[in-house]
């Protein structure tokens, strides 16, 4: 809700005030430097983990929910590039693909050479009861407007999170 009302607040000041303000709708962005209470990194920490050595188990919520994940960088190049035009407007900055949470958990174990399915168990009591089942997002705009579109998919994503959690664990 807080993120709509900005959007609409945007729009009103641009229309009331002349004032140049764009939105962007970023779809999921991610990146190691989101806390682990966020899904996308607390798998990927613990896979790495466990491709470690380490003995532990990931529980997560509904694993048949859909997202459209890309990579967090390139939405700030998307955000600069907003701010460069001279008309203000309002975007939808996405990847266009859609995965399930199970593919995330499934090719982030996979790439660290584990079955995701010997680690990795779902538990009916946290899903949560409002959460939106499918999310994926049309960057069109961007791409005819701005000239940006997402070159980093869901799989990529994860390789460059894994990466950065391998050297991380690496320093200590």
């Amino acid at each position: 809700m807080a993120k709509a009302t900005a959007h609409w607040l945007v729009d009103n000041y641009r229309s009331a005030y002349g004032l140049y303000a764009c939105t962007g709708i970023l779809f999921n962005h991610e990146s190691p430097l989101r806390p682990t209470r966020f899904v996308t990194r607390k798998i990927v920490s613990a896979a790495v983990r466990i491709s470690q050595g380490v003995e532990e188990n990931l529980t997560l919520g509904d694993m048949a929910i859909q997202r459209d994940w890309g990579w967090g960088p390139e939405y700030v190049d998307a955000m600069w590039r907003m701010l460069q035009i001279d008309q203000p407007e309002d975007f939808v900055i996405a990847t266009g693909e859609v995965n399930s949470l199970e593919e995330f958990v499934a090719v982030t174990f996979a790439q660290l050479g584990l079955d995701w399915r010997q680690h990795v168990f779902q538990d009916p009591r946290i899903f949560r009861p409002s959460e939106i089942r499918y999310n994926c997002g049309n960057a069109r705009k961007a791409q005819r407007l701005l000239g940006w579109s997402a070159q980093k998919k869901m799989r990529d994503v994860i390789r460059e999170m894994i990466q950065y959690e391998l050297q991380s664990t690496e320093m200590k």
